[in-house]
């Protein structure tokens, strides 16, 4: 599947809570993100990634604006619709939401398991452990893994049903900066293997420098959006810095 363009323009999201004043947890966000790009969304906590996520991802709604994705207005589709869309998108967690009674190979496989597929579904999972470097693990399970196989096992259940848009909320967040580094380059390499789109949220400039782009959220506005130009010798971290991404 290529990868989908993605676009919001005026979204806004809020949660009810017992105060009058309800703080927006999105506010008026726009932007567009070209099909097969990898993007940051950076923030401190509690700025609005993982709700922007969520509502791009179809598993919360906005209250106003339009949220297109591919051909989807996702914004407008009914429950029903919103199953099959989220079939053509990947999630990963940071809490990696393993089932600790299947093994890695049975992980992968999970969301195919009830549904027919004229295809081998152990096979394509197989194939999928393979290609995020875990060969041999298959029967393993997650309490037997570490912290960054774990994480792989996701990103390969993420892209079992062959994603045009894969969404990563703080996919390197439980993990060491050593394995945090793997895991981002094993995305940008499974990104321009497959051409899927990727949205990344993260808090951490060292992951946001990895991306093509850096949208910054503030309590739930866009902040600001810049390209992330890469040349020989150039310091990075050092010219996203001013960004304040941790809070």
């Amino acid at each position: 599947m290529s990868g989908f363009p993605v676009s919001l323009d005026g979204v806004s999201k809020r949660y009810p809570t017992a105060s009058a004043e309800v703080p927006a947890a999105l506010e008026s966000v726009t932007f567009a993100i070209d099909a097969g790009s990898m993007v940051a969304v950076a923030g401190p906590s509690g700025s609005g990634k993982s709700t922007l996520l969520h509502v791009v991802g179809g598993m919360d709604e906005s209250d106003s604006g339009s949220i297109r994705v591919g051909e989807r207005e996702v914004s407008s589709l009914s429950r029903k619709e919103q199953v099959a869309y989220r079939r053509t998108i990947g999630f990963v967690f940071q809490r990696f939401h393993l089932l600790p009674a299947l093994t890695a190979l049975d992980n992968v496989a999970a969301p195919l398991l009830p549904r027919h597929a004229d295809f081998d579904k152990l096979g394509r999972a197989r194939e999928l452990l393979g290609a995020v470097g875990l060969d041999g693990k298959a029967a393993t399970v997650p309490s037997r893994l570490s912290g960054g196989e774990q994480q792989r096992v996701a990103i390969a259940r993420a892209l079992i049903n062959d994603p045009g848009l894969l969404l990563a909320d703080e996919p390197s967040g439980n993990l060491d900066s050593a394995t945090s580094s793997e895991i981002i380059e094993l995305l940008l390499r499974l990104r321009d293997e497959r051409g899927m789109t990727v949205l990344v949220a993260t808090h951490d400039p060292v992951v946001a420098a990895r991306c093509e782009r850096i949208i910054t959220l503030r309590d739930g506005r866009v902040v600001d959006d810049v390209a992330v130009e890469r040349k020989a010798g150039d310091n990075l971290l050092g010219r996203i810095g001013r960004l304040d991404l941790r809070g």
